[in-house]
């Protein structure tokens, strides 16, 4: 910081000097115009005899009683004043009573009234000669807060997250890796020609550990480390943006090598162009910033490291190779990621030698590293809660199914109509899901009320599933007519537990035959990319063309309702066994489910067919 004082030479620092002088000046100025425009409008003086003989002579049309000062308004409208004896006008009343008798307007004010205005006049000009002051301070000093940079430099020896740290994006940590190789042995890279890559973009949905992996590259690089989010080269002043890219790079230059890397890069980095003028400041500092990365000013051993789950709509021309010479794909980890991501977040928690690990990552398909942190944690605190010292195997279920399923509504309260409903629903559920061939295996039913569900039937694959084949598709719609089915045949009923299930299923059909070609209308993609809801009857399809879409899904939702029509006729005893243990025990697992519908299934001949049917 720059001295104020400096006390070896008894003389202001040169920007506090500057602004105390600008400041004194302007105070100078400010009392000049002051006096002046008090002196204008100060009426002339007059002896207060003059005020006497003009009021014998009835020529006096107001007084204005100021304390001794007396302001006199004559009939011609000329305005004087007098100052009276002291306490002349309070000590002779009969001076009062004389003057109403001449036809004398008689106006007595306080004395802050009439100084209100001079006292306003004055903190008016401090307040501006100390704002004033202010800001010449803080342009001469470079302290305008919307001027500061806002990056800041990773602390080596403070960092503590190394590659060790992160698991289940090997590839990606194999391209960070020999950035930090390329870094720290420049020579055995340029031996043979090859250069260092300017800038490496991570590109990868939100939780999958982009920030993480830029944190292990400040915890191994031996280089400096500058990092900034991109919403903080973003304010509404124009040109502040602009500066802050010129500064970082500025500060980056310093150093022989360094990485410079910013998060969120899809706030400042977004595709150019629209008429909207909120958008001006946004474009100068993107223009700013691919000047700075790929431009006449050489940056020898600048590398930038960028994260973004939003690569689609970032700038073409700050994609291309010299400004981002690679793009790194980080995404979610797969079975082998899953379980190492669990060992290392495993390390901060007790766990229970009855906890299987590689059990759990193969029950969480599809969790990031971030949802897989959280999984650890919420099992810590279910152990908390129940007075364990340890993570136990329950504990990581519970988090699991809390993760997957929402958390349990017991205070809400169901009548015993809605309970036995829901209790066929899921049972209709769980029967189609756990006879047909190719669907994933049961994990767990319950009619205890989680999320927005009454009740939750839920499945769990065997492995990462990164394609799914017709078989799987027609089985899942079917899985999700086997609640409504239920309904129909044991409680001769519907309900609009139902509604989600129907909307599920429908989406699937739609998508087999608008996306994936899996219907009679072949290989042909008829939706339309900016209608969500379905194809876009507007856009590149005849009405002809719907209607036949409309069938073909109408057809794949009836063929699957027709599939778990025919399972849960010909297991009406499963079912009815799964309803009633489930309005018992509430939740049923995979082994139990299991157990009932054997138990159930078990006596096929004779009256107990009969019966069942």
């Amino acid at each position: 910081m720059r001295p104020e004082f400096d006390v070896v030479s008894r003389k202001w620092s040169r920007p506090r000097a500057i602004c105390i002088a600008a400041a004194v000046a302007a105070a100078l100025v400010l009392l000049v115009l002051f006096v002046r425009s008090r002196a204008a409008a100060e009426p002339p003086r007059v002896a207060f005899s003059e005020l006497l003989r003009d009021a014998d002579r009835g020529v006096v049309a107001e007084v204005v009683v100021k304390g001794d000062q007396l302001d006199i308004t004559h009939t011609d409208g000329r305005i004087v004043r007098t100052i009276a004896p002291s306490n002349y006008v309070t000590a002779n009343p009969a001076f009062v009573s004389e003057m109403a008798k001449k036809g004398v307007r008689i106006d007595v004010r306080p004395l802050s009234e009439a100084s209100a205005y001079s006292y306003g006049a004055i903190v008016l000009g401090l307040a501006f000669v100390g704002m004033l002051g202010l800001t010449l301070y803080r342009v001469t000093t470079g302290r305008i807060p919307a001027l500061e940079s806002k990056t800041r430099t990773a602390d080596r020896e403070a960092s503590n997250v190394t590659f060790a740290d992160v698991a289940g994006v090997d590839e990606a940590k194999e391209e960070v890796k020999e950035l930090v190789d390329f870094l720290r042995e420049p020579g055995r890279f340029s031996a043979i020609g090859g250069r260092i890559p300017k800038g490496i973009l991570l590109v990868g949905p939100p939780g999958t550990g982009k920030t993480l992996l830029a944190r292990s590259i400040a915890g191994e690089a031996r280089v400096p480390f500058l990092f900034a989010s991109g919403s903080d080269f973003v304010e509404m002043y124009a040109g502040v943006g602009a500066s802050r890219v010129r500064r970082l790079f500025k500060d980056a230059r310093r150093h022989a090598a360094c990485i410079i890397f910013i998060d969120e890069l899809d706030a400042v980095g977004r595709s150019r162009g629209g008429a909207s003028l909120s958008h001006e400041e946004r474009e100068q500092t993107l223009n700013q910033l691919l000047v700075e990365m790929d431009g006449f000013a050489p940056n020898q051993g600048i590398v930038i490291v960028a994260a973004t789950n939003r690569p689609d709509i970032l700038d073409p021309a700050l994609l291309r190779p010299g400004r981002f010479d690679r793009q790194v794909t980080v995404g979610a980890p797969d079975v082998r990621g899953r379980e190492q991501i669990l060992r290392i977040h495993a390390r901060k928690v007790s766990i229970g030698s009855d906890v299987d690990l590689r059990q759990i990552a193969r029950g969480t398909p599809g969790f990031s590293g971030a949802e897989l942190a959280n999984l650890i944690n919420e099992a810590a605190l279910f152990a908390v809660r129940s007075n364990r010292s340890t993570v136990e195997a329950s504990d990581l279920d519970q988090a699991r199914d809390k993760a997957l399923m929402g958390v349990e509504r017991k205070s809400l309260q169901m009548t015993e109509h809605e309970r036995v409903t829901c209790a066929y629903h899921e049972s209709g559920h769980a029967l189609v899901a756990a006879l047909l061939p190719g669907a994933d295996p049961l994990h767990k039913v319950t009619i205890i009320p989680r999320g927005r569900a009454l009740g939750v039937t839920m499945q769990l694959p065997e492995g990462d599933r990164h394609t799914h084949t017709r078989d799987f598709l027609e089985a899942q719609i079917a899985i999700l007519m086997g609640g409504r089915i239920a309904e129909e045949l044991f409680l001769r009923q519907m309900t609009s537990g139902a509604g989600s299930d129907i909307e599920r299923a429908t989406d699937i059909a739609r998508r087999m035959v608008c996306e994936f070609g899996m219907s009679a209308l072949g290989p042909l993609a008829y939706r339309s990319a900016g209608n969500a809801s379905g194809p876009d009857r507007g856009a590149g399809m005849s009405e002809a063309t719907a209607e036949r879409v409309d069938d073909e899904v109408r057809e794949l939702v009836m063929r699957g309702y027709e599939t778990a029509r025919q399972i849960i006729a010909r297991n009406r005893a499963a079912v009815r066994a799964m309803a009633e243990e489930l309005l018992v025990v509430e939740s049923l697992d995979a082994d139990a489910i299991k157990a009932v519908i054997a138990q159930a299934s078990a006596p096929r001949h004779g009256a107990d067919v009969q019966a069942s049917e």
